[in-house]
């Protein structure tokens, strides 16, 4: 980990207890169709020292990276904070059409259907490191699909860093030969 980068790490520690801003992730069933179970993030992140901790806590999970890349749409919310905290940039990871400019998509598979992700021509550099961050891994398509998009793109894929890991839908299987961290794993 960089100087500048424990520092912010330091400071953040301040922010809260990291356990505690877990349990506050609220269950919702059959959301958003029936058999699933959504879990919701929201709470946490409406506190703000359980989002200091959560901030922290994925900021000192992350991997030495040169950017850190957020896929839609929580983890946009995660990965602009944790970025900033780590010093480096950040780069959205967008469902398909929403960006003018692409260099690469992916279609992949959800726990309850299909879906497509792009990446920002010219958001990776080739052989830029790059700290992929979501908020859930479940059945790890979302984030392999990234994955794919950064190698697409040139990088390398320093790492997954999630808030919550669902052991049961096996989404570390999806990712094979990437580490992965979760903070939670349920």
């Amino acid at each position: 980990m960089a100087q500048a980068q424990q520092a912010v790490v330091k400071q953040l520690t301040l922010a809260g207890d990291l356990e505690g801003a877990l349990d506050l992730i609220r269950d919702v069933p059959d959301f958003p169709q029936p058999g699933v179970l959504f879990r919701d993030l929201t709470p946490m992140l409406a506190d703000p020292k359980a989002l200091g901790a959560l901030v922290y806590g994925l900021a000192a999970a992350c991997p030495q990276a040169e950017v850190v890349a957020g896929i839609e749409a929580r983890g946009f919310l995660l990965a602009a904070p944790v970025a900033y905290g780590c010093g480096v940039g950040v780069v959205p990871v967008r469902k398909a059409g929403k960006l003018p400019s692409v260099a690469a998509k992916v279609s992949y598979q959800l726990e309850y259907g299909t879906a497509e992700l792009e990446l920002a021509e010219g958001a990776i550099r080739p052989g830029q490191r790059v700290a992929v961050i979501d908020d859930v891994l479940a059945t790890g398509g979302t984030a392999a699909a990234t994955c794919q998009l950064v190698e697409q793109a040139g990088g390398v894929v320093a790492g997954v860093v999630v808030v919550l890991e669902i052991a049961a839908l096996n989404g570390r299987a999806a990712l094979e030969g990437y580490q992965v961290t979760a903070l939670r794993t349920v």
